[in-house]
């Protein structure tokens, strides 16, 4: 790790374009708002977060700074994680699904191919060139390990920019490049190989590994992201319902639950009397948590057991006694130090 003369800590994130903006809006529903009062500007700060100091990279650079040790964590795509992160194991990759920046990595050939589907009717064509297969792609070391691991004999192009008009061009045969929802490359007469997929990507969060090991500072930050990263990704998937029930306890109504609904909620439902005005009614709040895809279920299930009232609400964070992930970074940290 290289020496700095600052002793703060630093996290790179993406400095333009849709993963940027995708970022800073998940940043900002984590509860961790990046302060950045000139959008000009190439540092920020979390108010959240005082420790650490935000830079803006482009996301190739901010897996070489975490790997060189000039920045502590970065979010960017898994994609530039495994094209750049080194054989030295210096970049860890802390939180591999952050559900958002979503693509792939695939092979795309000509429409003109038609003899060409899979990745074994390319490599029987190329074998009909007399030469090598000349892939243009930003991600020569994937590209590369991959069709070698296929016997297809290439070479690299490596190139910037627009790559889907290479092979119109005439300086490559086909490219390796990321992909979406496709419409660029069917614009371009470009066609994705269904079995070239060499990588599924989305927004990775990255530390480095000696930071982590060596500054106590900066693995309490990490312990602090995954905290509020987690509760908010597992809240984002879930719903908290309100329902008013009769009945004569508390424990009663959670028995009916047990027995007659199929989603009681994290551990079971909370369930608390409610005040009426008139006498000899016996009526509680039951709370319980559910999965959003699971939403219309739970409210038809606590209307069979007299379920009224019924509301509805967003839940902003679900923390959980230690975060998995953070559990599971200890564990590879004690990996490399013994």
């Amino acid at each position: 790790m290289l020496n700095r003369e600052t002793t703060d800590l630093r996290l790179s994130l993406p400095s333009k374009g849709r993963l940027a903006e995708e970022t800073l809006d998940f940043m900002s529903d984590c509860g961790l708002t990046v302060y950045r009062p000139n959008p000009r500007q190439y540092e920020a700060v979390i108010p959240a977060l005082p420790s650490v100091r935000v830079l803006f990279q482009r996301p190739p650079d901010i897996v070489v700074s975490v790997r060189e040790g000039t920045v502590d964590f970065g979010i960017t795509g898994l994609d530039v994680v495994e094209e750049r992160k080194g054989d030295q194991n210096e970049v860890l990759v802390i939180h591999d699904a952050l559900n958002f920046g979503q693509c792939r990595l695939n092979l795309a050939v000509p429409e003109a191919w038609s003899d060409v589907s899979t990745v074994d009717t390319l490599a029987q064509k190329v074998k009909t060139f007399n030469r090598k297969l000349r892939v243009a792609t930003k991600y020569p070391e994937l590209t590369g390990k991959f069709l070698q691991s296929k016997n297809i004999e290439h070479i690299l192009i490596p190139a910037e920019g627009t790559l889907e008009t290479a092979p119109s061009i005439g300086y490559a045969d086909m490219i390796c490049d990321i992909v979406s929802s496709g419409q660029t490359l069917r614009d371009n007469r470009l066609v994705a190989l269904p079995d070239g997929c060499l990588l599924n990507s989305q927004a990775v969060l990255i530390a480095n590994r000696d930071s982590l090991v060596n500054r106590p500072e900066a693995l309490q930050a990490a312990r602090f992201l995954l905290e509020f990263f987690e509760a908010h990704l597992r809240a984002n998937e879930n719903l908290s319902i309100f329902a008013n029930i009769r009945g004569e306890s508390p424990e009663a109504i959670a028995e009916s639950i047990f027995k007659s609904c199929h989603i009681p909620g994290l551990q079971g439902p909370t369930i608390s009397r409610v005040i009426v005005r008139e006498p000899g009614e016996n009526w509680y709040a039951v709370n319980i948590i559910v999965q959003r895809s699971n939403l219309f279920q739970a409210i038809t299930e606590l209307r069979s057991i007299g379920g009224s009232g019924v509301v509805v609400t967003p839940v902003k964070y679900i923390f959980d006694e230690e975060p998995p992930r953070y559990t599971a970074l200890l564990k590879t940290l004690m990996e490399y130090q013994s």
